[in-house]
């Protein structure tokens, strides 16, 4: 089953996918959110609250695209209350692409080392027992809600960014119950988008390089998570492909377990909110940047997955320079 939201005067609705050409609206208001509150309250599954609420009404997909009134798969109604984590070197061969992203700016090897060694940690010790803890993996923070843009929309790009590049990840989806359980929604198709040549100059500066915005969906994928996927990475310029790499993941691509990804993010009481969402990227081992390929602005990124319904599509947008906000005292 797969879910999407948009924009019907003015609320937040959900819906499930029927076709690639047709959706079936859900009878609730407040989106995804409300209905996986639905869901814990009764005890049941988002499947089959999802299913009891399904109406008799079909709308066609196509018409939320071209009116843009798509939105994220899920959203919090307050967006500070949604935060956007990921994880890096997640994936095999994920090292490579990061070690010869960093090479041509290193004086010594180590920061390519220092690379290399959380990536070996990952595959000694991602894939723990089951119900045991793993291999911490990297770990970083983009942001709250306001950080992700709705499938279709613009990815704006800061004027101080020297870089603005695509990472087509497989993104987690979570609520947390009033008893502070993080509660899986499901899965999406992202774009992590970040900005390569920051954290290349320095590797410390990978915190900055990650506090861009991101987009996620448009489709929610509720329910077993196949450990193999192939999916399809796209750079678009002046409607020609500039760029096309297919990318893998799924747990037989990745150095860690979902699970594991998983404990070492909500482990911390902080993550534990009641009521908060949380947004966490998983990793990718895919870049255009990896190619020499430099975005230009209105370049389109596309990102397919099999098994995840229609691409994920946004187009850069770079924004004007800005003065920055004069600080004061109080």
């Amino acid at each position: 089953m797969r879910l999407i939201q948009y924009v019907e005067a003015n609320r937040v609705r959900v819906a499930l996918v029927e076709n690639h050409e047709q959706i079936r609206p859900i009878e609730i208001d407040g989106g995804t959110y409300s209905l996986a509150q639905a869901a814990m309250a009764e005890g049941c599954s988002l499947k089959e609250m999802a299913t009891a609420r399904q109406s008799d009404v079909l709308i066609d997909y196509q018409t939320l695209i071209d009116e843009q009134r798509l939105l994220p798969p899920v959203t919090h109604p307050d967006p500070a209350h949604c935060l956007v984590t990921g994880t890096g070197l997640t994936h095999l061969g994920s090292a490579d692409t990061r070690s010869a992203m960093h090479a041509k700016t290193q004086v010594s090897d180590d920061e390519l080392t220092d690379s290399m060694r959380m990536f070996k940690l990952g595959v000694e010790g991602g894939k723990p027992a089951e119900g045991q803890p793993g291999a911490q993996p990297e770990w970083f923070y983009k942001g709250d809600g306001d950080c992700i843009v709705a499938p279709e929309a613009a990815l704006p790009s800061p004027a101080f960014a020297q870089d603005a590049g695509e990472e087509p990840e497989l993104a987690g989806l979570y609520i947390v119950a009033d008893d502070g359980t993080p509660w899986r929604i499901g899965y999406a198709v992202g774009n992590e988008f970040s900005d390569h040549v920051t954290e290349r100059f320095n590797y410390l500066w990978l915190a900055h390089s990650k506090l861009r915005a991101c987009s996620i969906g448009p489709e929610l994928l509720i329910g077993e998570l196949p450990a193999h996927l192939e999916g399809t990475s796209r750079v678009v310029r002046d409607g020609q492909t500039l760029w096309e790499k297919p990318f893998l993941t799924g747990e037989a691509n990745m150095a860690h377990s979902l699970a594991n990804l998983e404990y070492h993010h909500f482990k911390y009481p902080g993550f534990r909110r009641p009521g908060d969402v949380h947004v966490h990227f998983f990793g990718t081992a895919t870049l255009s940047f990896a190619d020499q390929i430099q975005i230009r602005d209105g370049d389109r990124f596309e990102i397919s997955l099999k098994g995840f319904g229609r691409p994920l599509r946004n187009a850069l947008r770079r924004q004007p320079a800005r003065v920055p906000a004069a600080i004061k005292a109080l």
